[in-house]
């Protein structure tokens, strides 16, 4: 059987690759912090629920061996989770920059070096929620900014190191997407990218031949000028 770890995997892009995973025909293991989210979700698509705080290394650590352990291996491996706290740079706390390169860059360093092995067997694919912050300049998120570019730069080292294994990587790197995490933007939700468009690019990637690997997909939003 087929099988997929989904980070962030309680709602917005998270959820949402989860359902068309669990379409196609991918046994799930969802993870995220609240648990009593995460349960609603996982009841809904079936799914095994691994509430864990990925700030943390052991439940990191934890996540990929009990997907593993439940579904003997991995074929896909998808990383949701992430956060980020806006404004000036000069304002952030060291608390606040921690909390974002732990959860939007180490847990997912963490999480793919455990889970590596598994996907070697099964030639499997990796995708990676950045942003197109990682791409260009945002004011107000320089942190997260840094961390999604970050993201974007082991995705393609990642490549490069996996190839002869058959694993291949890739980073979405969407604008404003319509999920709760952009209602502080006050653009329409109808303006935005919108979950459906992550997901087809996503289901896409997924059905490449062996032999075809995209290292990255940056999603601008139409009315955006840079």
């Amino acid at each position: 059987m087929k099988s997929a770890l989904v980070t962030g995997g309680s709602s917005g892009i998270g959820f949402a690759i989860a359902r068309m995973l669990r379409d196609e025909g991918y046994e799930l293991t969802l993870v995220a912090r609240q648990p009593e989210k995460l349960a609603a979700a996982a009841d809904e698509l079936g799914a095994t629920a691994v509430p864990a705080n990925l700030a943390h290394e052991e439940e990191c650590l934890r996540a990929v061996e009990a997907h593993t352990e439940r579904w003997a291996g991995m074929d896909v491996l998808v990383h949701s989770a992430g956060l980020g706290v806006g404004g000036s740079f000069a304002a952030q706390d060291t608390k606040r920059i921690d909390l974002q390169l732990d959860v939007n860059l180490r847990a997912t360093m963490l999480i793919t070096r455990e889970s590596l092995p598994f996907l070697r067997e099964s030639r499997g694919s990796i995708v990676i929620l950045a942003s197109i912050a990682g791409t260009i300049p945002v004011p107000g998120l320089a942190v997260y900014g840094a961390t999604k570019a970050a993201l974007i730069s082991l995705t393609n080292s990642l490549n490069r190191e996996e190839a002869e294994n058959g694993v291949r990587v890739t980073a979405i790197c969407p604008a404003f997407v319509a999920t709760r995490m952009t209602d502080w933007t006050g653009i329409p939700p109808e303006e935005m990218i919108q979950l459906e468009d992550v997901v087809e690019l996503v289901r896409a990637v997924l059905r490449l031949s062996p032999r075809a690997r995209v290292p990255s997909i940056v999603i601008e939003r139409v009315g955006d000028t840079v």
